[in-house]
């Protein structure tokens, strides 16, 4: 028979409030980052031809072919944008798992404290690797070690949720 979760995905569990809450901000994140590689593309294609006027410069080089040969512009990349971008694609690749494996994690009862630190700690990880990445380019082994907490966190609340449903 199903057993059913009453407290563990409730906004009356403290933990999930707090997983809510790191979650938002983890999201906003991910936004400012689409946000930020869109003005950055833009303030790049308007660096690149000072001569014309604003809307000209945004509407004359693309990131993508199709829309190039429809408007008769050019593809242009640009390191600067580039880096962002990558940026933000990782974001894309942990942030979810990590949502995802923390709300299993919470169904595992643990302690708040402990949780609410990884949550933090995660947050904090993702928040230091786009600055070190995308914002003020840090050398190595900043954004390695920015990269690595958020994986080992995740892996570990992975490790736990897979040896408590077994």
């Amino acid at each position: 028979m199903a057993q059913v979760v009453t407290g563990g995905l409730s906004v009356e569990n403290p933990l999930f409030r707090v997983y809510l809450f790191y979650s938002s901000v983890l999201v906003l994140k991910m936004l400012f980052m689409s946000a930020i590689t869109g003005m950055t593309r833009v303030k790049i294609r308007y660096d690149a031809m000072p001569q014309l006027e604003p809307l000209r410069s945004v509407i004359m080089s693309f990131a993508n072919p199709e829309d190039a040969v429809r408007l008769k512009g050019k593809v242009k990349t640009d390191e600067e944008v580039e880096r962002k971008r990558r940026a933000h694609l990782n974001d894309l690749e942990n942030i979810p798992i990590f949502l995802i494996v923390s709300a299993a994690y919470i169904l595992t009862e643990p302690s708040v404290v402990f949780a609410t630190l990884l949550f933090r700690a995660f947050t904090i990880a993702r928040i230091v690797h786009t600055l070190v990445y995308a914002i003020v380019v840090v050398p190595q082994p900043a954004r390695g070690i920015s990269f690595g907490v958020g994986l080992v966190i995740t892996a570990y609340m992975a490790i736990v949720s897979l040896l408590y449903f077994l």
